[in-house]
């Protein structure tokens, strides 16, 4: 791992632990909560698409199985919560392996329709499982985790649990992809026939990197399950996986920090644009509802088109041109001292 993703990882660390003292109101802290969820996806999510080159469309469907797991096993069998992840990982995992080793071998449109369908059969039986599931009806009574017998039951406990998920998940991430399995990982994205001929078993770390990634999202849907107490088949449909892979275009597909940076701003965008429409009809301008749409599409529209490597790289390349002239400044300034 570089030296910058050191001093990354240090930096959002140091950002969440200062974040509740800042924040102080438990909306907004649920609204992080909700982000980190997302952001703990999307790096797998990353991983699969921006490190791979394989694109998902389903990733909605693990985040159910994990959920799902979570629930029904500590509702009906009186399991831990901690067990119940296990569990829902494990299943993830194994569903990961089945679905891939038919799917890994289609690629472009052929493997997003794929994973799509594969999101839509999940979301059925979610819906139609009234038995297993509970139906439109969803499954309540879900216990909250613990840690030792310590009950995160306040937004502040589970912020820190949540987001200590996403950076341990970060960290393991970044570690992956400078590793000689996330070099051949990225042969593959770059070309699969290159990347073979050096070596790289091609179908097999597909369908791990897909495993992982699919890891990645039952962590994700188990802790929401723990957190909001309550499930229902609608946070899983197709486009909340449509938009996970939205998530990490806008923020850089080949970059792990991009992925973060976008789950981060389009996870608050939403509550942004609620403030905004709060204001403007303070002040007596009308906005409705409907124009939210209008003004998400759009910003998503400027970011693609103007900064088609995602909002992290274009961050990145605006910091550089800065430093940039500041130093050629600095360095005109001496020279004319002199």
């Amino acid at each position: 791992m570089k030296i910058k993703d050191y001093i990354g990882i240090g930096i959002l660390i140091v950002v969440i632990a200062a974040i509740p003292d800042l924040v102080g109101n438990d909306y907004y802290l649920g609204v992080l909560i909700f982000t980190a969820f997302n952001c703990l996806t999307c790096t797998g999510l990353c991983l699969l698409m921006g490190y791979t080159g394989q694109i998902s469309i389903g990733h909605g469907a693990f985040i159910a199985i994990g959920a799902y797991s979570s629930a029904i096993l500590t509702t009906r069998l009186g399991w831990s919560p901690w067990t119940a992840m296990g569990c829902g990982v494990l299943l993830a995992a194994v569903t990961a392996i089945i679905v891939g080793i038919p799917t890994m071998r289609l690629k472009g449109h052929y493997l997003a329709m794929a994973t799509l369908g594969f999101a839509s059969i999940v979301h059925i039986v979610s819906v139609a499982a009234v038995d297993v599931t509970g139906g439109p009806s969803g499954i309540s009574g879900i216990p909250r985790m613990q840690i030792f017998g310590f009950a995160l039951n306040s937004d502040t406990r589970n912020f820190y649990f949540s987001w200590g998920f996403v950076v341990v998940g970060l960290y393991l991430a970044v570690n992956l992809i400078h590793s000689r399995v996330g070099r051949g990982l990225q042969a593959i994205h770059g070309s699969e026939d290159a990347a073979s001929s050096l070596g790289v078993n091609i179908a097999v770390d597909k369908i791990k990197i897909l495993v992982l990634s699919a890891i990645y999202a039952s962590i994700s849907g188990s802790l929401y399950a723990h957190y909001v107490l309550y499930i229902d088949p609608g946070p899983f449909d197709i486009m909340h996986s449509v938009l996970l892979v939205t998530m990490v275009a806008v923020g850089g597909l080949h970059n792990i920090w991009g992925a973060i940076t976008g789950a981060v701003l389009l996870s608050l965008l939403p509550e942004f644009l609620s403030f905004l429409s709060e204001y403007l009809q303070e002040i007596g301008i009308r906005y409705q509802t409907d124009y939210d749409t209008l003004v998400y599409g759009g910003i998503l529209l400027l970011i693609m088109l103007f900064l088609p490597e995602g909002l992290f790289d274009g961050l990145s390349r605006s910091l550089k041109s800065i430093s940039g002239f500041g130093g050629k400044l600095a360095g005109r300034i001496s020279e004319r001292a002199e």
